[in-house]
């Protein structure tokens, strides 16, 4: 399984960079190949300064070796061996109107003293952080979510929409990250046989693109003024807070001595935090922090 999930990533990666150049229309991706001490590596790209998009990266990795005594308390696991395998992409747009998107789709193994499986899953998802609300984005964005799901579970959709709106929750601000879209974790094959639940994130990975680029091509061209800039960088500001104190997958990369660069690919270029910032009552800006405030269901 982790040899057909690597292919499928590395295929995927080529997929998504390609038609993330189409999109942008000037800039490219850069390619860093890279090699972890402890064993694996990976294939980073890095967008940056394009006509649409300011940031974004489109990176796998296959990495594998003892597992560090941090990660074997939070899996309760002892003296454990692992690979771990995963495409992870975050996409900072230039105009406040398009919104920034995150997906990740990964695979885990651990290994007992035999070097047999022990366990495995799958996890991923996908998820949108806009500026400013343009609900008929959000509802294709959720629409093209469920579809996926459904293929595959009609109870899926329900279930992972509300375990994305729980997990990017910033519990200190009270408030989503964004709006939402799919998460999910441990699936194993206890509960269903794993070639089922590879076809399920590999589904739902498929239909990234069908998801968000026809959002970024209705809004790319959007007009803005400084003013709306400046709230896209405040929101940006939010989205840094939930990486660095609240993501399993940022928490992970560093504690398994993960390539720097790689993971705090995920950060925007250019961020504010202004003190005590309150938007307008009844502006756009207002409308946004209420939704956020009170996640709803878009489908």
């Amino acid at each position: 399984m982790k040899t057909i999930f690597y292919s499928y990533i590395e295929t995927l990666q080529d997929q998504i960079t390609t038609a993330i150049e189409g999109l942008d229309g000037q800039a490219t991706f850069q390619e860093d190949l890279w090699q972890r001490a402890e064993g694996g590596g990976g294939r980073t790209r890095v967008i940056e300064n394009g006509a649409v998009f300011e940031k974004g990266g489109v990176n796998i990795s296959g990495v594998h070796g003892q597992l560090p005594e941090s990660m074997q308390r939070y899996l309760n696991v002892e003296d454990a061996a692992f690979f771990a395998c995963g495409l992870s992409l975050v996409l900072h747009p230039k105009n406040p109107m398009v919104p920034t998107v995150h997906a990740n789709w990964r695979y885990f193994e651990l290994y007992d003293q035999n070097n047999n499986i022990a366990d495995q899953w799958f996890g991923g998802g996908l998820d949108l952080t806009p500026y400013y609300l343009f609900e008929e984005d959000i509802r294709h964005f959720h629409q093209t979510c469920k579809a996926a799901c459904d293929r595959h579970d009609p109870q899926f959709y329900s279930d992972y929409k509300k375990r994305c709106d729980q997990y990017f929750w910033n519990t200190h601000r009270n408030e989503a990250r964004g709006v939402g879209g799919l998460f999910f974790d441990y699936l194993k094959a206890d509960q269903r046989p794993m070639d089922q639940w590879y076809a399920f994130v590999t589904d739902v990975a498929d239909n990234f693109l069908l998801a968000y680029r026809p959002i970024v091509e209705k809004r790319k061209n959007h007009p803005y003024t400084v003013q709306h800039r400046n709230w896209q960088e405040i929101r940006r500001g939010r989205y840094v807070e939930f990486n660095l104190v609240h993501d399993k997958g940022t928490l992970f990369g560093l504690k398994t001595n993960g390539r720097i660069e790689s993971i705090l690919m995920s950060l925007p270029p250019k961020v504010q935090w202004q003190y005590d910032h309150t938007p307008v009552e009844g502006s756009p800006e207002a409308a946004l922090v209420d939704c956020l405030q009170h996640p709803k269901d878009w489908v």
